[in-house]
């Protein structure tokens, strides 16, 4: 994935054109790609439609860059921290995964929903920065950002139930982000047990239990998850049924 400035790199043309993707952002979260004309993007932006075309080349070139800079801001918020303990770069991953979300709510729908229609190239973006998430998490929990296939997997599907929870909490955000963020990691740590048991190479790190996210956890009726030997078991939350 090449996320890089393109013509106008310095000064005034790298704002303009930084400018140019955030309006883009909310251009193609809101409408469809096929709906929107250069004389539409160019009227939102206020500039005229020839500036456009010298940034990006075409509308297909605007779009991509669109998603590739939305990409870029996702994974800076989300990988950041690497000399951080394992757990808790796990634990600021998936925080920065979910301000990213809650302060860019269009542009990471772009992401995760792929944009408009089915495009090969988005998909590639996608893909790429599913990548980068997974070996982050790799990182974090193994230190090593590659995994045996079976656990590169296990990584693959909790992240895409992140994606779906991340999206419906945009829609009704309740409870708050640190509860959310408390319950996405509890799940990764549920996986990564599950890892542990049918692939023993990779160990689970020992869990760093916040005590902020398990009352809100409590406080909701959710129980916590407990280890015993290699099994992740379920502590359930007194009256909680």
């Amino acid at each position: 994935m090449n996320i890089g400035v393109g013509r106008g790199s310095t000064g005034r043309p790298r704002t303009r054109r930084t400018e140019l993707l955030s309006i883009g952002r909310t251009l193609f979260a809101r409408t469809s790609y096929d709906a929107l004309s250069m004389d539409d993007i160019a009227r939102s932006a206020g500039v005229a439609k020839g500036l456009i075309y010298y940034y990006f080349g075409s509308k297909r070139g605007y779009y991509l860059a669109v998603i590739e800079d939305s990409v870029a801001d996702l994974l800076a918020r989300a990988t950041g921290r690497p000399e951080l303990p394992k757990a808790e770069r796990v634990r600021r991953t998936v925080d920065g995964y979910l301000r990213y979300a809650q302060r860019n709510e269009s542009a990471f729908r772009t992401i995760v929903t792929g944009g408009v229609g089915c495009d090969s190239e988005v998909q590639s973006i996608r893909e790429a920065v599913r990548a980068e998430l997974v070996a982050t998490i790799a990182e974090g929990a193994y230190g090593s950002r590659e995994v045996p296939p079976l656990a590169a997997l296990a990584l693959l599907g909790w992240l895409s139930g992140v994606e779906q929870i991340t999206l419906a909490w945009l829609g009704d955000p309740v409870p708050d982000r640190e509860a959310v963020g408390e319950l996405l990691t509890r799940l990764l740590r549920a996986t990564l047990a599950t890892i542990e048991q049918l692939e023993p190479s990779c160990p689970q790190p020992e869990p760093e239990e916040s005590d902020t996210g398990r009352s809100a956890l409590r406080s909701m009726g959710i129980g916590t998850v407990q280890q015993s030997g290699t099994q992740a078991e379920f502590e359930p939350v007194p009256g909680g049924g």
